[in-house]
């Protein structure tokens, strides 16, 4: 879908047209109001999920791509795997236990997929649906689902996501200091994006009702809004942006605030996807900035607020640290580590996934002090 819109610039203007074709899937399939929250609450036993939400999670994210919406694949792989377990479940009628521990199997197995990262996938399907704590019990489990997706996968012909680049900076006090400063600074963003992701949602909703004209509403913006800036690099999840940045260290310093409108706009409306692709745009691009400013290599900053954004958002600083160790190359991980720490700590409560229950107590201490 993405290739079929950058060979074909005028798909754009039919996002507010076939936002309506995604809605109405939504309606028929009988799974309005489903997303990556209800996925994690089906982990914790609290909501059954609808086998349906497969087909129509696989056609909402499909229309976004093919028409530019700022949406990223792993909210899709998500729900895919989630969705998935469910029917498995009900097929052979599985216990509560074992239903929750299949659902993280198919959120690790369907996110190792999409990306080509089985230990991040992994590490992330056990982090995310407790902060604070892991699903040890899940972790074999979750790690064979993961490696056996990404072996399907790759041998599928799907090319994992890789940002190679090279730096030549060693982890010295100097450099450290500026690293700490990209990641208070990703997580004062971090903490801003999810603000606008939710406010703009919220808002959406109050001022218009039905999801009809919602979506068409926003996808009218998100053309004018792509008219505007004259260039086709804030539509889709931005993956080949934040490859140029690692490759060529080219940033535009006002990428990432567009990216956080675009992205805003587009979850309000009703658009369907993810989040984390356009996190890792507005991370590498702050990053990238920042480094211009604080005399760091651009790609090396890009690194660091990749890893400062990614485990603002998510809440989950390990599997962000496995994630960029396998996006970026291990030889990044002495860099990573703490910015992903200080700002999962800084970054507070706000995050993608609202549900507050899924807080542990051991967070809530430490981000009160």
């Amino acid at each position: 879908m993405t290739e079929l819109r950058e060979q074909n610039g005028w798909l754009l203007f039919l996002l507010p047209f076939l936002g309506l074709i995604s809605v109405f899937t939504y309606k028929l399939f009988k799974t309005t109001d489903i997303g990556t929250n209800q996925v994690l609450e089906a982990v914790n036993g609290e909501r059954n999920l609808p086998v349906l939400l497969y087909p129509a999670i696989f056609i909402g994210t499909l229309i976004t791509h093919l028409c530019g919406g700022s949406a990223g694949k792993e909210g899709a792989a998500l729900q895919l795997g989630g969705s998935l377990a469910a029917l498995i479940s009900k097929i052979f009628k599985l216990k509560a236990n074992d239903k929750q521990m299949l659902t993280v199997c198919g959120m690790a197995g369907l996110f190792s997929a999409a990306f080509g990262t089985p230990l991040g996938a992994c590490v992330f399907a056990l982090e995310v649906i407790y902060i604070g704590h892991i699903y040890y019990s899940a972790l074999l489990p979750a790690f064979i689902s993961s490696l056996v997706s990404h072996f399907v996968a790759t041998n599928c012909g799907l090319e994992p996501e890789r940002f190679v680049f090279s730096f030549n900076n060693k982890l010295e006090l100097n450099i450290l200091w500026k690293a700490l400063v990209i990641a208070l600074l990703g997580a004062i963003v971090s903490f801003i994006f999810c603000k606008a992701l939710h406010l703009s949602e919220k808002y959406f909703k109050k001022s218009i009702k039905n999801p009809y004209i919602r979506i068409f509403v926003g996808g009218i913006i998100l053309v004018f809004l792509s008219l505007i800036s004259r260039t086709n690099a804030y539509n889709g999840s931005g993956i080949n942006i934040i490859s140029e940045i690692f490759a060529n260290g080219e940033v535009q310093p006002e990428a990432f605030l567009i990216k956080i409108i675009f992205t805003a706009v587009t979850v309000a409306a009703g658009f369907k996807g993810g989040e984390i692709v356009p996190t890792m745009f507005i991370g590498s691009s702050l990053g990238g900035s920042l480094a211009l400013i604080l005399g760091l290599e651009p790609a090396l900053g890009a690194a660091i607020g990749l890893a400062a954004l990614l485990s603002g958002v998510t809440k989950c600083p390990f599997a962000t640290v496995f994630l960029c160790a396998e996006l970026l190359g291990a030889n990044t991980l002495l860099f990573i580590f703490v910015p992903a720490i200080l700002s999962f700590l800084l970054s507070g409560h706000t995050g993608l996934y609202t549900k507050k229950g899924l807080f542990a107590k051991p967070y809530n201490t430490v981000a009160k002090l």
